[in-house]
């Protein structure tokens, strides 16, 4: 791909070498690779000359023929300068650490006199299969991007399969050319559907491999293990034991030859065999030395059960750091600090690395829980229900492994059918809704977000306060029920691990108590639910036979597509069997279609023995009925399923991209304006706000601004009238009595009085001067930097009565063609738009586009934390933009470019 340079003295011209030219920060990154590793990403730099004569030392002849065309034995002084010293902006070059080492080198040369760049890169044999060649393309082409270029070329020999596999993986648009054994490729870098598609897809397999190998290791070692009871040491190596896990165990404790009966070792180097997870419960104070023994023993992952870290402040916050950034340089994933540790029931592993004594039994349920002080309560919860789970993973401070991270995992997991999450804060929440809303379509994911009005001190360096209307919009897009308390969590877990999904929304009601019945029935109205034929009374006497011909008959009829069976017992019958006809009718029903059915059985909560349809491990399997101790939590369990469902067999829609973007030019623009501004918070002028408005296709109502009188006739009649005058005067922006604004103003005599008037209530001398647009309905439309989720677009009807009732509809961006179709029809007064009262429907076509649009650019110019279009003028003639407002900031966490670890 590149020949050898000719062994001159390598030194670079200043020009292209400023002195002290930096990287950007941002360019460095910790990234998974597909078989689970991580390694560090970083641009070279000068003082990374040995390791580069080290790799070099350490590749195969064969790798160096296809890397330089040549045998290339040595590396000249000369070679080592040119390639570890760069400007990092015509000649830029990435090195994948590992472990001290350099294990793979990607870089660019600017080609002369255009927006071309050569590419080249090369990996060391023994890390050869692990996706680093991909990796480094992706981020030399991200950094590319930001240098101005638009095309990468390469030179590759043709018998370089694997390396030719790289490029044409990529997504990008390929054209090659043969030319005297070798290969020349070019390729635009500019992202693709199909390049953003393979990033993606090998983001999910490495991440998803990752919390692989952390669930399933061959081998655990407890470091910190102790025979003292009272110590967590103590309870983790039990808790193991007890569990039967699969491979060794190994104790390391420094003072004692064994452990509970286990041969003990000093240090983890002193282990003879290999260690895939280490659960340490040391203190923190002794973290560092703990984290070189497992560095160089190789260990996979780490579950730190120890506190002592972020949670305990600043210092804590640094040592917690630390502690990642060593893991994950030397290949480690890090689940905690302060976990509660990970459980894997699946038969072949039977992993239990926590410090719960209790566990459920094996089922089809994978929970992430951050609070490890909670993590107990809930497993033991899980258990007392009959709730199965197949994995359980509760993180701690979350300062390497996420529920992002489990969520990878659980999309290809074959052993979990249903998704539990206890949040706390998300620590990429774009990347959150994307990734849930993908499981969201195979696999049910049940969430209680806490901290709805602070957030936790613990997690202060990786959270922010909570926006509301962010949650409820980010949860609703992406199809994950959200739920209020761990009671609800559970009660809707319960009907999605053990019962199908309804069909719709039509519930039957069947029991043997007219008072439970009508519990039932008015729940069924409360949750929005459809009640068929009203509620079944079967008596108080009915025999267990009449009860199960009831619940055949409800489950039988296609105006039914769930049922609700409420009971309590005979004084003269014993209640079991009932239980065993309700349990028969349901598994056997008519036609042999089953249904979701729930129960208020006996008062029991959860899934009593009589109504349990046994499953892995002897745990309830799917077909067991829940039960619940109250009619109204039965429903409400019943109604959050129902909704799932619904949401499911929606159509997901397809990205809105409008046509006539120019996202480039946008994009230098705000690039301009930021460099000027410095790194604080700046709002647009009225003339660039009117540019970047401009760059997609979102045009202002033309106006001007004037200060005197004169200029504002002038102004006027150069717009043509009728004009509208608005007072620059913040105090008088957007208030709902007009008293800043003139409005259709036809000549000059207007203009003049309206001027007059406007300078009589404000200090400023300005005005702006506006064409008058078509009269419509005035609404608002909006970019908000939401802290929990990113950027959020919001559309409401504008004035008073939208604004103190909240009337305004939330989508996370980006948003979809159905998103935006739905969201200017939402809001409570929407009806004003489409004819309300006989009034004439305004154009929603336009009204659309100009959604489409904004979504666009928040999506784009990440730099945009807020953007306010108001008023937008809905009519029949159009959608009018009148007024707008546009702040940029630093990026938030973004979900795009290429791969990298929070």
């Amino acid at each position: 791909m590149e020949h050898p340079p000719e062994d001159t003295d390598g030194v670079l011209s200043a020009a292209t070498n400023p002195v002290g030219a930096e990287p950007p920060e941002h360019w460095a990154a910790d990234v998974v690779l597909s078989d689970g590793g991580t390694v560090h990403l970083r641009p070279l730099r000068p003082e990374d000359g040995p390791r580069l004569v080290a790799l070099h030392s350490r590749m195969s002849e064969r790798t160096r023929y296809l890397r330089y065309f040549g045998a290339y034995p040595r590396m000249p002084a000369a070679d080592v300068r040119r390639f570890s010293t760069v400007d990092h902006h015509e000649r830029v070059a990435f090195g994948a650490v590992l472990g001290g080492d350099i294990v793979a080198v990607g870089r660019f040369d600017r080609l002369p006199g255009g927006d071309s760049a050569e590419v080249a890169f090369v990996v060391e044999d023994g890390h050869q299969g692990r996706g680093l060649g991909s990796i480094l393309l992706e981020h030399l082409a991200a950094a590319g991007r930001e240098r101005g270029l638009r095309r990468f070329e390469a030179e590759v020999l043709a018998e370089n399969g694997q390396m030719v596999a790289v490029f044409r993986a990529a997504g990008y648009s390929i054209r090659r050319e043969p030319a005297e054994g070798a290969l020349h490729l070019e390729f635009t870098i500019d992202p693709t559907v199909r390049s953003v598609e393979v990033v993606r897809s090998r983001e999910q397999a490495a991440e998803a491999r990752s919390v692989h190998n952390l669930l399933h290791p061959r081998s655990v070692a407890v470091i910190g293990a102790s025979s003292d009871r009272s110590k967590i040491g103590n309870a983790v190596l039990t808790n193991l034991l007890a569990a039967d896990f699969a491979g060794p165990v190994y104790p390391v404790n420094g003072e004692h030859r064994s452990v509970r009966g286990v041969r003990a070792y000093p240090e983890v180097l002193d282990i003879p065999d290999a260690v895939d997870l280490a659960v340490v419960t040391v203190p923190a104070a002794r973290m560092d030395e703990v984290l070189d023994g497992c560095l160089a023993k190789g260990v996979k992952a780490l579950v730190v059960v120890s506190a002592g870290f972020g949670e305990t402040g600043a210092d804590g916050l640094v040592a917690e750091r630390r502690l990642v950034e060593a893991a994950r340089a030397h290949g480690m994933r890090v689940v905690g600090p302060n976990a509660l540790g990970v459980v894997n029931n699946d038969v072949a592993v039977r992993l239990n690395a926590t410090l719960a004594p209790r566990l459920p039994g094996m089922g089809r349920v994978g929970f992430f829980c951050q609070s490890g002080a909670l993590g107990t309560a809930i497993l033991a919860t899980a258990a007392s229900r009959g709730l199965g789970l197949s994995t359980f993973v509760s993180a701690g401070n979350r300062a390497d492994v996420s529920g992002n991270d489990l969520l990878q995992y659980w999309q290809t997991d074959s052993g979990t059918d249903v998704v539990l999450l206890y949040l706390e804060s998300f620590g990429n929440p774009r990347k959150f809704g994307r990734l849930a809303r993908r499981l969201g379509r195979t696999k049910p994911i049940v969430a209680v977000k806490s901290g709805r009005h602070a957030g936790p001190p613990a997690l202060a360096a990786t959270a922010v306060p909570v926006d509301e209307a962010g949650v409820a919009a980010l949860f609703e897009q992406s199809g994950v029920i959200r739920v209020e308390t761990l009671a609800q969590l559970f009660d809707t877990a319960l009907v999605l691990a053990h019962q199908p999904l309804p069909d719709g929304l039509r519930v039957a009601v069947v029991g043997n108590s007219t008072a439970l019945g009508l519990l039932a029935s008015d729940a069924v109205h409360v949750e929005g639910l459809t009640l068929a034929d009203g509620p079944v009374d079967v008596g108080a006497s009915a025999s267990p036979e009449e009860f199960a011909t009831a619940v055949r008959s409800a489950i039988g009829s296609p105006d039914v597509d769930a049922l609700v069976a409420v009971f309590v017992p005979p004084i003269s019958v014993a209640g079991s069997a009932y239980a065993r006809a309700l349990r028969e009718a349901v598994s056997a029903p008519p036609g042999g279609t089953r249904k979701p059915v729930v129960s208020t059985f006996l008062a029991a909560e959860g899934i009593p023995d009589e109504l349990a349809v046994a499953g892995l491990g002897g745990s309830p399997g799917y077909g067991s009925v829940p039960s619940y101790p109250s009619p109204e939590r039965a429903v409400a369990a019943l109604a959050r399923a129902a909704r799932y469902a619904r949401w499911r067999s929606a159509p997901q829609g397809v990205a809105s991209r409008p046509a006539g973007l120019a996202v480039q030019r946008a994009a230098d623009a705000v690039t301009a304006w930021r460099a000027a501004a410095g790194p604080e918070p700046i709002t647009l002028t009225d003339a660039q706000t009117t540019e970047l408005l401009a760059h997609y296709g979102i045009e202002l109502v033309p106006f001007a601004q004037a200060d005197s009188v004169d200029d504002v006739v002038a102004m006027a009649e150069e717009l043509g009238y009728p004009v509208v005058l608005k007072s620059t005067d913040p105090r008088f922006r957007h208030r709902p009595d007009l008293v800043g604004v003139r409005l259709d103003l036809g000549g000059r005599a207007e203009v003049e009085a309206a001027y007059r008037s406007l300078r009589t209530i404000s200090t400023e001398p300005a005005v702006y001067v506006q064409r008058m647009a078509p009269r419509g309905v005035s609404c608002r439309l909006g970019v908000q930097d939401d802290p929990s989720f990113g950027t959020l677009l919001s559309f409401g009807l504008a004035g008073i009565v939208g604004d103190l009732l909240g009337d305004r509809v939330y989508r996370a961006v980006p948003l979809t063609d159905i998103d935006v179709a739905s969201v200017i029809r939402e809001p409570r007064a929407a009806p004003l738009l489409t004819g309300y009262r006989g009034s004439e429907p305004t154009d929603l076509t336009a009204l659309e586009d100009l959604v489409s649009r904004v979504s666009a650019l928040a999506e784009d110019v990440q730099s945009v934390r807020a953007l306010s279009l108001e008023p937008v003028l809905s009519s029949t003639a159009g959608a009018f933009v009148t007024g707008a407002r546009i702040v940029l900031g630093p990026e938030p966490s973004a979900d795009i470019g290429p791969r990298r670890l929070r």
